[in-house]
């Protein structure tokens, strides 16, 4: 398979009780190389549930994700977290970076985690942060930085290791308009930059104006 990431024939199914609730009904789609993918939907549409099944983070009830041409849903859970690790990048609406670390320490941790030693890993961190504009707060911990200055360190961490793909859950719900334009446009500018294709859960509308395709998610399925 050429493309990037694809999900071929998704179905997930939830139980409420008595209820049963189809949150996917047999998703397809492909995302190729460098491309920026929106997927839209009401709330509740299924639009995260998607994400991390995409992520391998949950399993689809059907169906199949192929990562950088490997099968992630006929792996176990070391097999899932290693192609992550080596394909992936994530970006969410909260930065979750670790309080106790500085912004370089968070940024080099998912090459630390991939094997890479300790000077090489803080470099690319370092140099990465200078390139989102916080080459000043290297040593600066979570606590000590603005909301989007957070955000853009959460942004640098998902593509240290210049994955395939992002997936990226409402990455600038918790922003404010002006940091919510720098940071997509940061994201743009570093996927096309970088070949890195981006996929985007997100409300918000100013952000499709960044994107190749949307995709929108009604009853199930791909539209």
């Amino acid at each position: 398979m050429s493309d990037v990431l694809r999900a071929v024939g998704l179905k997930k199914t939830y139980h409420q009780g008595a209820q049963v609730v189809r949150v996917l009904d047999g998703v397809d789609f492909g995302i190729q190389r460098g491309e920026r993918v929106a997927i839209v939907g009401r709330s509740g549409a299924g639009k995260s549930t998607l994400l991390h099944i995409l992520a391998g983070l949950d399993e689809p009830d059907e169906g199949e994700v192929w990562v950088a041409g490997c099968n992630l849903t006929s792996l176990n859970a070391a097999g899932r977290a290693a192609l992550r690790n080596a394909h992936m990048g994530f970006v969410y609406q909260f930065h979750h970076l670790l309080p106790e670390f500085s912004a370089q320490e968070n940024v080099a941790m998912p090459l630390r985690l991939g094997g890479s030693g300790a000077a090489d890993a803080m470099a690319a961190a370092a140099a990465l942060l200078e390139r989102v504009g916080l080459g000043e707060r290297l040593t600066h911990r979570p606590a000590a930085l603005s909301g989007g200055e957070r955000q853009r360190v959460a942004v640098a961490r998902a593509l240290v290791t210049s994955p395939d793909v992002v997936l990226a859950d409402e990455p600038t719900g918790n922003l404010d308009r002006e940091n919510a334009e720098q940071v997509f446009s940061l994201m743009c500018e570093l996927s096309d930059e970088r070949g890195i294709s981006f996929v985007v859960v997100t409300h918000d509308g100013a952000m499709l104006d960044g994107v190749h395709r949307i995709l929108s998610l009604v009853d199930g399925t791909i539209r």
